[in-house]
């Protein structure tokens, strides 16, 4: 091989490897910053490892919000229709938090099988559903409009 098409070579080779090590080190950044959403029924059929980090959404179970009368902690259950999911919360709730409503939560599975929320999320009007809620609440055969209480709509 003459040369100068070692040195192109050697360029061509080198610029490859730096261009792979870039794209190693971006790809394992945002790993870390990848939140997977997940449907109830997902996470009871155990798709979830306790302590990774993901999200979670379903309708809030009529009947299952417990407040802590001294402090912010809140305990409620959320539904796709056919599992549900203890969640546990510490913080204050946002304003169009209630039950029968969908919501979406941020957190991590302890080893008990609650789910630690970081963040609640509530939808923001009466006819807005997130669209991975859904999807999830479609994909289970269930609608929230069968399953509301009346009154709720």
């Amino acid at each position: 091989m003459k040369p100068h098409r070692r040195k192109k070579l050697g360029i061509i080779l080198f610029i490859t490897a730096g261009l792979s090590v870039a794209v190693g080190f971006t790809a394992y950044a945002l790993k870390q910053n990848i939140n997977m959403f997940y449907t109830p029924t997902q996470v009871a059929e155990g798709e979830v490892g306790a302590g990774q980090h993901f999200r979670i959404g379903g309708m809030v179970k009529t009947g299952t919000v417990l407040d802590a009368p001294d402090s912010l902690k809140v305990n409620f259950v959320t539904t796709d229709f056919v599992s549900d999911v203890p969640i546990q919360y510490e913080g204050i709730l946002p304003d169009l938090f209630r039950e029968g409503q969908g919501i979406v939560a941020e957190g991590e599975m302890d080893a008990a099988g609650v789910f630690q929320a970081s963040r609640v999320l509530a939808k923001h009007d009466e006819n807005f559903m997130s669209p991975e809620v859904k999807a999830a609440l479609d994909a289970a055969g269930a609608s929230a409009d069968n399953h509301m209480p009346a009154g709720t709509n």
